[in-house]
């Protein structure tokens, strides 16, 4: 159920129940770099990587704390974009939208090939095949209803959890010294050159890159236009988000270091996949496989509805073109998720015809855009959470912290971590490629405002909370 300002009719369905919320919620928080990535993170820290992803984590939750605070007041489909042009006007929600829509496009070709990479070790079919079929199926979900989507996206979500939590309570008897021929104990932790092995520069440069893993924990927010009770779903979510990366990542991430020295080859390779072959696990890299499968499976559904979403928006702000606003008759933007899909196929092909130059690229182009859309969201929290004091303080009912304090004291921490990234050899690429693509949507702009018509910056499209 919406409320509608002037003209303007809100036609996404509320088809995402609270339990599909709360697992799209750890869904995002959850991906395969968790099962595979994590690995280059515990040979730069050592074991302390632990405090990089605590750390990390603390200030994304930080950036979830402020967009719930704006969710929850004014909720509204499209949120990073809307807030964005409400606070910052036209332009930034113009930037932010299309960046986060490129962002996803890339993401979904990413994954896709990704999955055909996997999918290529158990059926004998050309690779530009299998990424063809996963991109088709999971179209067709997303076209299906949000409802559909909610659903892939619950079991995907259920399975990934699942598959943490018995790895949890395995290492957890390991260590204990409850397992068969276990050794068990805290020696690997500092056995090997000490907790922090490669000192403050290592676990710094472990938490730059730790952040960008966190990715896709602000879906919920953007999901919210289309669940039952937005305001409480988002409260309920963000404010979840703490305990979910401490069992998820950080203790996950503890056991891992303390079952294998973290200088083991096999660490950076697949952490939880050796944890578990230390532990005598049998078909550990097969079980393995299959998860982060299911990781790769539930980001490329995710994907997929984030572009058709955000293109949405943007179309209905007239940031791009009108007929692909329409819905179907299930109220699902079929056109938007169809551009979307067709537009990852160009990744798809680049992954394939120039892996080394092109689709390295594409994938760098993307790498550090989320600390822009971070920042977006934290300036546009500052200028709302003013404008909201002034006028209709009642709605703040979920608060960001120490505000305006820690708001600022965050946007300082993704400034550093930006500066960081520019002196890191690793991470420069993507930064200088990041910043590309951030001057070539921001180069669009002047020919959409001389070409098109300028919405008026009003808060529209506000649901019921």
């Amino acid at each position: 159920m919406t409320k509608t300002t002037g003209a303007v009719r809100e036609g996404l369905r509320t088809g995402l129940r609270r339990r599909h919320m709360t697992m799209l919620a750890i869904g995002g928080a959850v991906g395969a770099g968790l099962f595979v990535g994590s690995g280059s993170v515990i040979k730069t820290a050592g074991p302390a990587a632990v405090v990089s992803y605590a750390a990390a984590g603390a200030l994304v939750l930080f950036v979830l704390r402020a967009l719930g605070e704006m969710v929850v007041a004014r909720p509204v489909a499209g949120s990073l974009a809307e807030y964005a042009r409400m606070a910052l006007g036209p332009f930034a929600g113009f930037t932010v939208g299309w960046l986060y829509w490129y962002m996803y496009v890339v993401l979904v070709g990413a994954e896709a090939t990704a999955g055909a990479a996997i999918l290529g070790q158990w059926i004998d079919l050309p690779a530009w095949m299998l990424s063809a079929a996963l991109l088709i199926v999971m179209t067709a979900v997303n076209l299906i209803s949000v409802r559909s989507f909610g659903e892939f996206e619950f079991w995907f979500a259920s399975i990934k959890v699942a598959a943490i939590v018995v790895f949890l309570v395995l290492g957890t008897l390991y260590i204990l010294g409850w397992w068969p021929d276990g050794d068990g104990g805290l020696g690997n932790l500092t056995a090997y050159g000490g907790f922090v092995p490669n000192g403050a520069t290592g676990l710094l440069s472990a938490i730059v890159v730790v952040i960008f893993a966190f990715g896709g924990t602000e879906i919920v927010t953007l999901a919210a236009a289309e669940s039952a009770e937005p305001g409480k779903a988002v409260a309920r979510a963000t404010s979840n988000v703490l305990w979910r990366v401490g069992l998820f990542y950080v203790a996950s991430i503890f056991l891992v270091v303390t079952i294998l020295p973290w200088n083991d080859a096999k660490v950076l390779t697949s952490p939880f996949v050796s944890a578990l072959d230390k532990m005598g696990v049998a078909a550990a890299g097969t079980i393995m496989q299959v998860v982060i499968l299911t990781a790769v499976l539930s980001v490329l559904n995710s994907a997929i509805y984030v572009t058709s979403r955000m293109l949405y928006v943007l179309t209905r702000d007239g940031d791009a073109p009108a007929r692909l606003v329409k819905l179907n008759r299930r109220g699902v933007p079929a056109r938007a998720v169809l551009l979307g899909t067709v537009a990852a196929w160009g990744a798809v092909i680049a992954s394939y015809v120039s892996p080394d130059r092109v689709f390295t690229f594409l994938v760098n182009s993307i790498g550090v855009l989320l600390a822009f859309m971070y920042l977006a969201i934290m300036f546009s929290q500052l200028r709302l959470r003013a404008k909201l004091q002034r006028e209709d303080p009642r709605a703040l009912t979920f608060r960001m912290w120490g505000y305006p304090y820690l708001s600022w004291l965050v946007i300082v921490a993704l400034i550093v971590v930006l500066i960081s990234a520019a002196v890191m050899p690793s991470l420069r690429p993507q930064l200088i490629a990041s910043t590309v693509s951030l001057l070539v949507v921001a180069a669009m702009y002047p020919l959409r405002v001389k070409f098109g018509k300028i919405a008026p910056v009003r808060e529209v499209h506000t649901l019921e909370r």
